[in-house]
């Protein structure tokens, strides 16, 4: 009985030692509306990770989906992505119009549009959304303008991409 108590322990240790791995991925889905003559955004983030984020950065107190809830979180979640996210559209920097967020589970989804844009051939991004906090967070770019779809991943130490069509 001590050797199948043995045995068990030997094979129940290395399984007890993994410990649960936290990923750090965001993603940012980019559609150009030619229709529309703009470049629609959705980026979603885990809403714990934005939360200690914003709280670290702004010495505040979001508490997400709480009653505690800042009634003006907006503000804050604008001044972070306008620190985090800057995009160029044909060498042109744009700023992005914040249309709102939405709660899915622990994901937050934020949704951005730059208006009249007439064409795109190329879109330059720096993406340093949680990078700050998280040096582990990749910032993966999903996009489509027209019939074309490219993607590149993003990180702290590589934060800059082109996409070109």
């Amino acid at each position: 009985m001590n050797t199948k108590k043995t045995i068990l322990l030997l094979f129940l240790i290395p399984l007890l030692s993994f410990s649960t791995h936290k990923y750090y991925l965001s993603l940012t889905q980019i559609e150009y509306r030619s229709e529309l003559q703009a470049v629609q955004i959705t980026m979603n983030v885990f809403m714990d990770d934005i939360e200690l984020a914003i709280n670290k950065d702004y010495n505040i107190d979001l508490q997400l989906t709480t009653k505690k809830e800042l009634k003006n979180n907006d503000i804050y979640f604008i001044k972070y992505l306008n620190e985090k996210l800057q995009l160029k559209i044909d060498d042109v920097p744009r700023a992005f119009n914040y249309i709102g967020k939405e709660y899915d589970g622990d994901l937050v989804y934020f949704y951005l549009e730059i208006e009249d844009i007439k064409q795109l051939e190329k879109i330059e991004i720096i993406n340093k959304v949680l990078t700050k906090h998280f040096p582990e967070q990749q910032n993966l770019i999903k996009s489509k303008i027209g019939k074309k779809h490219k993607s590149i991943l993003l990180s702290a130490k590589n934060d800059k991409g082109l996409l070109k069509f």
